[in-house]
């Protein structure tokens, strides 16, 4: 039977390391203050935000909400963060995604200043990553590899394999990967065979948005499964892109959904916003 990766434990883990550091940095005077921004009351995006609140609190981050009416235009948007990036108090500036269909997404991203992306979305710090430099790296990818080292997992060597190419996660994860030597393959929805593809796997990354899609046929016997899909399955149950019941027998090593990758992400941005902090001591 595969080994479960406990992200909610290794994510507190993570937490009560930067708590400590948060508490620190408090001593030499140094606050840690993230904004995030939320317009329109979409559901889901309600709740990542109230859980980003609750582990700033826990972590001793300084939160400023901005809740911001759906109708809210573009240009104000984009004030409000210009406003935000003069703020030598503010560390990271995080606008909740998705925005509404009349606000230009990338234009909002990239008014974001670099040393304050916390998300790790802007083109420099994207760029700084493909080309090993230092910046912000995109929180889920980033989490994954926490969760990868800390189940003393070795990724150096190992073949790995990608379904999905998101800006977000795919092609990021990608780079991670291969910082950490890694050789890795990324698949999508032109890849031929896809299931030849993900049995080479020794780490099989799944982020394609399709509930239960990969099963055991596209696993090999022995692989770690790092399973990045949030949806929904036929009874509305949360559930990922990997049907966990057909791969676990199967896998050495599964994340879990919900439990696994989720909780990594939050704790990413809170470690995003004490190294921003840390830059300028």
């Amino acid at each position: 039977m595969a080994m479960r990766i406990d992200g909610k434990r290794i994510s507190q883990q993570i937490k009560d390391e930067l708590k400590e550091e948060v508490a620190a940095l408090g001593e030499q005077g140094v606050k840690v203050c993230l904004a995030v921004i939320q317009v329109g009351n979409d559901p889901a995006s309600t709740v990542y935000v109230g859980n980003k609140k609750k582990a700033c609190a826990y972590v001793g981050i300084e939160s400023l909400a901005y809740e911001l009416p759906e109708e809210t235009t573009e240009e104000e948007l984009l004030n409000l963060v210009r406003e935000l990036n003069k703020k030598d108090e503010v560390n990271g500036i995080l606008v909740q995604l998705p925005l509404p269909d009349h606000i230009d997404e990338d234009k909002v991203i990239r008014t974001i200043a670099p040393e304050k992306d916390v998300d790790g979305f802007h083109p420099q710090s994207v760029g700084a990553l493909s080309i090993g430099q230092k910046g912000f790296v995109s929180c889920t990818p980033a989490g994954i590899i926490q969760l990868l080292k800390r189940s003393d997992i070795a990724i150096d060597g190992k073949e790995c394999v990608i379904v999905g190419r998101s800006n977000i996660v795919g092609k990021p994860m990608a780079l991670l990967l291969l910082r950490e030597n890694g050789t890795v393959t990324v698949c999508h929805s032109h890849t031929p065979d896809l299931k030849a593809v993900t049995r080479r796997a020794d780490i099989l990354v799944v982020a394609v948005g399709k509930a239960k899609m990969i099963d055991a046929d596209y696993v090999r016997e022995g692989a770690v499964v790092i399973d990045v899909g949030m949806d929904r399955d036929e009874n509305g149950k949360l559930c990922g892109d990997v049907d966990f019941a057909s791969v676990e027998p199967k896998a050495s090593a599964i994340t879990p959904v919900p439990g696994g990758v989720g909780p990594m992400t939050i704790a990413m941005l809170m470690h995003n916003c004490v190294e921003s902090a840390k830059q300028n001591i």
